[in-house]
């Protein structure tokens, strides 16, 4: 039955029990995947799963770590990760459509893959197919820390949805936003205790030792100068030059906020007490989604009612005192307004967050004229700033390497010139080849006529691209020449160096990356997208991957997601990561924090070839 030769122990419980066995498990190995037969769970389950619509889990996992939920029928094996509410019993349901059907909403990835579910955040992260023949039932974690354990007392199959539930009556997450059963360094016991440790930090932050300039760039390194920034290869190796010929490596972090907000409805017992609502709201300086925010509940309760000024202040002081030298994506304009750190500008309205699949309809007759209109609601008031260091296009496309699944979308939506363009092409042959050539060239276009609407409103700042997650087709990197920087987002342990490279000989632009992080299972979250074993391993990982990226001659900038963590009961998607500099109660991680001190410290010598980066790798389990 168990899968792999690695040890699992699996201990099942009370035979008898009505919709399926219960099951423990210890996972012990990393990928050891442990299956029981479906007739073992119950007899009455059927093979064929599909009038159903709902797989309905009673289960308990001891650790917030994720798990792979596998499905293996006669044609093959679907899974679905999942991360349900740890510690406690709970029900959820897994819609069986994220088993058996394509991803394909949503404008970006996150969008495309993460789903929410009351009690469980869940990752598309396997490939679907049909469920007519179900044989087994696995479950397998990637890298378990801790030797967690999973129970399962039922599991079923529905034709309605049942509605999730927490199963135990206590709350999860106390008033300070914090997870309740958990226990570490640091963890707020009251209020004095809290601002004993924020009035210590305030006193010994400092103002830095990086030899930055005003803007964030090198001292004693000059450049030609022309009040903005720009980009420039010197000797081989590209550059940021910021506004008064510095040269400039972009240490960015992104989503520096004042919130922190999770959604509340219908969950509200899962909290001790909710910060009120005027307080929440008063953190979205920059937009964004409802729900409640612990984070500037703590904020308040720092500076009371009018936090906002200190607040903007307090980060001010602690990028400049670790050395981040830029406001990364989806910041609080607040902070950038400020002008005392350089900072990227997000742009939208070119018709990615209404497209199928991010496919913006580019042959609209309209659509050059929307463009040009969105281009100088956004361009005209900052295209003096010298602050902006430029503007991001957009994020993480999600189409590139599922062309299909996007001419799906397209075709499936409502009848629009994309749609009518992309038909008359496929009338001359629908293959997988011709649907992504047909993708190629709308890209292009939509590449092309942007840009052009930037650059004619804002002549002054760069155009760093869109972000890509990851990874693009060669042809893709190939229409980004039309980028002063390419951007890309790399989730792993070091920079992807195979993308580093086609970049490099298909257009040899500078390369920015726009996201990445490491994570710690624990205090109720999940480690994100990339693991270290510990906090401490957490700065080592930060170390190795910055300066391994400053090594490379093309990347200019490394910007890490995010400044706070992720609320423990999920942001808006689910997403519930252990990936801030700053925890929900507004003190830093020091491990995380004294790292990337030393590294920024490095960076000039490192990017310009003069020190060679650490060795030392993280340790994920």
């Amino acid at each position: 039955m168990n899968r792999s030769c690695l040890v699992v122990l699996v201990t099942l419980l009370a035979a008898g029990t009505a919709r399926g066995q219960a099951g423990r498990v210890v996972f012990e190995s990393a990928g050891a995947e442990h299956t029981w037969d479906l007739k073992d769970l119950d007899p009455t389950l059927p093979a064929d799963w599909s009038p159903y619509r709902f797989l309905v889990l009673e289960m308990r996992l001891s650790s917030p770590q994720r798990f792979d939920l596998r499905i293996h029928d006669a044609a093959g094996v679907r899974s679905v990760r999942l991360s349900p509410v740890p510690g406690a019993w709970i029900r959820s349901a897994v819609p069986l459509a994220f088993l058996t059907q394509a991803a394909r909403q949503g404008n970006d990835l996150a969008s495309v893959h993460n789903k929410a579910r009351p009690m469980m955040f869940i990752n598309l992260s396997g490939t679907p197919g049909e469920l007519t023949a179900v044989r087994e039932i696995g479950v397998v974690m990637p890298n378990p820390v801790g030797a967690p354990t999973l129970e399962i007392r039922s599991l079923k199959l529905a034709r309605e949805d049942p509605g999730d539930a927490l199963l135990e009556n206590r709350p999860l997450v106390d008033e300070f936003g914090q997870w309740v059963s958990g226990d570490w360094p640091g963890k707020a016991r009251s209020l004095d205790q809290l601002k004993a440790s924020w009035a210590a930090e305030a006193k010994a932050l400092g103002s830095g030792d990086f030899d930055y300039c005003r803007y964030g760039g090198y001292q004693g390194t000059k450049a030609r100068a022309t009040g903005f920034f720009r980009v420039e290869k010197i000797e081989g190796r590209w550059w940021f030059v910021d506004p008064d010929g510095h040269l400039f490596f972009s240490a960015g972090m992104d989503c520096v906020n004042a919130s922190a907000a999770t959604p509340i409805q219908n969950r509200e017992h899962l909290f001790a007490a909710l910060p009120p609502p005027e307080v929440s709201s008063q953190g979205r300086g920059g937009g964004g989604r409802a729900g409640a925010s612990f984070y500037t509940w703590n904020l308040a309760r720092r500076f009371g009612p009018d936090w906002v000024g200190p607040w903007i202040d307090l980060t001010a002081r602690r990028m400049a005192a670790w050395g981040f030298n830029t406001i990364g994506n989806w910041s609080d304009p607040r902070v950038a307004n400020a002008h005392r750190t350089p900072y990227v500008y997000t742009s939208r309205g070119w018709g990615i967050e209404g497209g199928p699949m991010g496919v913006a309809d580019v042959y609209s007759p309209d659509f050059a004229q929307i463009v040009d209109r969105a281009a100088a609601q956004q361009c005209d008031s900052r295209k003096d700033d010298p602050y902006l260091l430029g503007y991001f296009l957009g994020n993480e496309p999600p189409w590139p390497g599922r062309e299909t699944v996007a001419a799906d979308a397209i075709l499936a939506g409502p009848e629009t010139a994309l749609q009518r363009e992309l038909k008359a092409f496929l009338a001359a042959g629908d293959t997988p080849d011709r649907r992504r050539e047909f993708l190629y060239k709308t890209y292009q276009k939509f590449v092309e006529t942007v840009s052009a609407a930037v650059k004619k409103h804002d002549p002054n700042h760069l155009n760093l691209g869109l972000r890509f997650g990851g990874s693009a087709p060669v042809e893709i990197v190939a229409a980004s020449r039309v980028f002063d920087v390419y951007s890309l987002n790399n989730y792993s342990y070091s920079v992807n160096q195979r993308e580093i490279d086609k970049v490099r000989q298909s257009i040899d632009r500078p390369i920015v990356i726009g996201e990445f992080h490491f994570g710690t299972p624990g205090r109720g979250m999940t480690p994100g997208l990339r693991q270290t074993a510990s906090q401490e391993e957490r700065a080592v990982a930060y170390r190795y991957y910055v300066e391994n990226a400053a090594a490379d001659p093309s990347i200019i900038g490394t910007h890490w997601f995010q400044w706070i963590d992720e609320p423990s009961t999920g942001r808006f998607d689910g997403e519930n990561y252990n990936i801030g500099f700053v925890d929900m109660t507004d003190q830093p991680y020091r491990e995380l924090v004294d790292a990337a001190k030393v590294t920024h410290r490095r960076l000039r010598a490192v990017h310009a070839g003069a020190e060679p980066p650490v060795t030392r790798q993280a340790k994920v389990q």
